[in-house]
């Protein structure tokens, strides 16, 4: 018996990395285990995520210096340096590194502790920002803090902590999820907390990325479909009376309809109009790197918002189908580890890990379809490659997470402890 057993462990272990990332399986028990002390390297985790998020990092940091190269040649920006931009979101990048770094040296036991904590100091943050003096406006909206080397968003970190707090309330109320006042409705109460905070600033496409998170996180964590639907409904109810109530957003919604008219397009379709100019000039091939015309103060926030269009421009469609690919693979891999956990009895971990997914995927749906002309503008940049230190430091935190959930999993899976 144990000599067959000894020529079994040496067939798994032949496997190799591939095999275990298909094995949603324990190898062995947790008490022969390497020392929960043992560092962890970067090399027990998924290469490949690790390279595409690298690349769209790089790509993002090409783009940006292109589209904010000429920007010093509007009056308004006329002290700032051709590589400002470039300079900042370079520095931003190394120190999201830095604390991506040592996110990873986290165990996702120590965020489930924390999570409710992260969630409280999350709605302390979002309440700071709309004190006068301490939160920074811009273009008529209060949602920075300045921290001196970087202006943090406090609606990023909101995202991230509204998602480790779902998942952790999920494994909590299991027994009970399918009771609606006892399951859903305190989680409800906290969305529309953070929510009153949000639309304050205000920032409606934050509030709508979180909502769609803690969603597809309760879905997700077993919630009855026929509540998730009534849940669904109510939220999707709420958006409408606030576009209906509120004058500025029912005139982006009619902008949106009709940006080349008369009456919207030098105004608030200004930027549909000339996001969907600039996709239109790249063809299939593009104009080149640095070729193109709308970031020449055209296209407003064609570093951060519309960065997608000047893509366009300069790549063409194969450079769009580049980028949606790569978002799209990262997303359904990152869902994939998610699962793996899940499979492993590790239901706060997979939870956690398909809420990053839900947001990685659904803020890129947004700002693709926002700078392509199918949805209405929103003020949601493009993960991992749009200007903006708080949102950058953010997605690398959230992803580190996921490479840890990744590295447990497959500790697990050789036989190791967590």
């Amino acid at each position: 018996m144990s000599t067959l057993t000894g020529r079994l462990a040496g067939w798994f272990s032949g496997l190799g990395g591939a095999a275990a990332d298909k094995l949603p399986v324990r190898l062995g028990g947790q008490g022969a285990s390497r020392s929960p002390s043992t560092p962890v390297r970067l090399s027990g985790v998924d290469q490949a995520l690790i390279w595409v998020t690298v690349a769209l990092l790089v790509w993002g940091l090409v783009m940006v210096y292109s589209a904010s190269v000429a920007m010093p040649d509007n009056p308004k920006f006329a002290r700032y340096a051709h590589t400002h931009f470039l300079v900042r979101h370079a520095l931003s990048l190394g120190v999201a590194f830095a604390v991506a770094l040592l996110t990873f040296q986290v165990p996702i036991a120590t965020w489930e502790k924390v999570a409710p904590w992260l969630f409280v100091a999350s709605l302390l943050m979002l309440m700071l920002v709309l004190i006068p003096f301490i939160g920074k406006g811009v273009n008529g909206a209060r949602r920075w803090i300045s921290l001196g080397f970087m202006n943090f968003q406090p609606s990023e970190l909101a995202k991230f902590a509204v998602l480790l707090y779902a998942a952790d309330y999920m494994v909590r109320k299991m027994e009970v999820k399918e009771r609606f006042f006892r399951a859903v409705m305190p989680m409800a109460v906290a969305i529309g907390v953070v929510g009153l905070l949000l639309l304050a600033e205000p920032d409606m496409g934050a509030f709508m990325v979180i909502s769609v998170i803690a969603m597809g996180i309760l879905f997700l964590g077993g919630v009855n479909a026929r509540m998730f639907f009534v849940i669904a409904t109510v939220v999707v109810i709420a958006f409408a009376l606030m576009v209906m109530l509120s004058d500025w957003r029912r005139e982006r919604i009619f902008a949106y309809l009709d940006p080349w008219s008369d009456k919207y397009s030098m105004g608030k379709g200004y930027q549909l109009s000339h996001s969907l100019i600039a996709f239109g000039r790249g063809e299939i091939f593009g104009v080149g790197l640095g070729g193109s015309i709308e970031k020449l103060h055209w296209l407003p926030e064609a570093h951060t918002d519309f960065l997608m269009a000047v893509i366009g421009e300069e790549f063409g469609l194969l450079g769009v189908l580049c980028v949606m690919g790569a978002f799209v693979w990262m997303t359904r891999r990152i869902m994939h580890i998610g699962r793996q956990s899940i499979a492993l009895d590790r239901l706060f971990a997979g939870l956690v890990a398909q809420g990053v997914g839900i947001w990685i995927g659904f803020q890129t749906f947004i700002n693709m379809g926002v700078n392509l002309g199918a949805l209405p503008t929103k003020g949601l940049t493009l993960p991992l490659m749009s200007y903006g230190g708080s949102a950058i430091l953010m997605n690398l935190i959230s992803l580190a997470v996921v490479l840890r959930i990744d590295y447990e999993n497959r500790l697990l899976m050789r036989g190791g402890r967590s």
